[in-house]
């Protein structure tokens, strides 16, 4: 299973996960219950039970690059562009806007 931590103005706010040909993005139940908390999508409203998709959530898809800069992420990294949880995990630590994706290793999992 490949995990990542999704940050929202560099606040962990929540988990990204891949496992069994289906991915799930739950929010850390201490962001939903803080004041101020904000979703990191219209499409992925605050909520305590987790998101589950056969596909990658669209959001996230989005902050894949495309054309050239999916070329030279692909030839850098040896990423199939079909692995959309792999581009995800090594081109999105410094997106443009406010959501970046980290890779989260089992023991930073459990520290939810």
């Amino acid at each position: 299973m490949r995990t990542a931590k999704v940050l929202l103005r560099d606040e962990w706010v929540g988990i990204l996960g891949e496992e069994d040909r289906e991915y799930v993005f739950s929010y850390r139940p201490n962001y939903i219950g803080r004041e101020g908390a904000e979703p990191v999508s219209l499409t992925l409203p605050l909520q305590e039970a987790p998101f589950r998709s056969k596909e990658l959530f669209p959001f996230f898809d989005g902050l894949i690059p495309e054309g050239w800069l999916l070329n030279i992420a692909e030839k850098s990294w040896k990423v199939n562009a079909r692995d959309r949880m792999g581009l995800l995990l090594v081109c999105c630590k410094d997106p443009i806007g406010a959501v970046s994706i980290e890779p989260l290793d089992n023991a930073q999992a459990d520290v939810r």
